[in-house]
């Protein structure tokens, strides 16, 4: 193995820069050559690419975002798109490549193992869905978003006496939403792996007005529904007005926390020893602090649970 490649894939996350530098500097250290390709597989099928140094990836470890931007690609997804990617990577004389990204992106790094081509996955998205590893990167940085702007909102719900329904990024995982919920505080929280009714809901903030509660916040997984819609369900089955605020994409940006900022420095690492190990079609992870290797489709095959004890501590320390 002389040369490898990187690509960032799918939605951004606090922490990729991060897994780029350590990937490259990893690389460089064993003697091998590091290519980027910028804009994901779709920039990797229009051959966009560049050169990674030592030195071009120094001072990004906590930028947030990509430096080598990401995109989703309607072409690859096509078997004919993936057979064009693996032309690509055999012209630029590319013997391994290592994907960062979420699950989808994971996917399309199967295809290409399946066509006999070494990949290595490091999972890097907020949603933490991901089976493999305790972590995504980027997840931690996109709870502490979440947490200062719900504190924040707690402020002003304090002194008006209001309810606030904060929606929060998660369209089928409701990970960020749970995390944020029991550090924020929060009495409620509603997450697209358990339903709800909405009698239920207005039940449990009649009692805590009786209870003398003069405010609530409420955190809802974009997957449920819009909090738009939650509100007008609130207001028309319990009477209840609520403020609606949508943290949208700011949950992604900003720079990456200590805890991502390790641990995308240890995957990049990890990814690296494991192609020189003869390792390929898998991803790396961390579980119970340790660098770990499973299959890349384990990603989405094995279903990753929300925590259930995360989820009674809601309802316990939100009374």
């Amino acid at each position: 193995m002389k040369r490898i490649g990187v690509l960032t894939s799918g939605g951004d996350a606090p922490g990729m820069n991060a897994a780029i530098r350590s990937v490259t500097r990893t690389a460089i250290y064993n003697g091998l050559d590091v290519i980027g390709f910028r804009r994901g597989f779709e920039g990797l099928l229009e051959g966009d690419v560049i050169p990674l140094t030592a030195s071009s990836v120094g001072g990004i470890i906590h930028r947030g975002g990509t430096i080598l931007r990401t995109a989703r690609s309607e072409r690859f997804v096509k078997p004919e798109g993936v057979r064009e990617g693996l032309l690509r990577l055999r012209e630029y004389d590319i013997d391994a490549l290592v994907i960062i990204g979420g699950d989808g992106s994971f996917r399309g790094a199967y295809d290409l193992h399946k066509l006999g081509y070494p990949v290595i996955g490091i999972p890097g998205t907020i949603d933490n869905d991901m089976a493999g590893t305790d972590c995504t990167v980027g997840f931690d940085t996109a709870c502490n978003t979440a947490l200062q702007c719900i504190e924040k909102l707690r402020d002003t719900a304090s002194s008006h006496e209001r309810l606030f329904l904060v929606e929060v990024m998660g369209r089928h995982a409701g990970f960020l939403a749970l995390e944020a919920a029991v550090a924020a505080g929060a009495e409620y929280v509603l997450v697209p792996e358990k339903k709800f009714e909405i009698d239920d809901l207005c039940k449990k903030l009649h009692y805590a007005h009786q209870r003398g509660k003069s405010h609530s916040l409420i955190i809802v997984a974009e997957g449920v529904m819009s909090a738009s819609d939650l509100s007008s369900q609130l207001k028309d089955t319990g009477g209840y007005d609520a403020r609606i605020i949508v943290l949208g994409h700011i949950q992604r940006g900003g720079s990456p926390s200590s805890f991502d900022a390790v641990l995308a420095s240890r995957l990049g690492g990890g990814a690296v020893e494991a192609l020189l190990r003869g390792e390929a079609g898998v991803m790396v992870g961390r579980i119970s602090g340790k660098i770990v290797t499973h299959p890349i489709q384990y990603a989405w095959e094995e279903k990753k649970d929300l925590d259930e004890d995360m989820m009674s501590l809601v309802d316990i320390l939100g009374i």
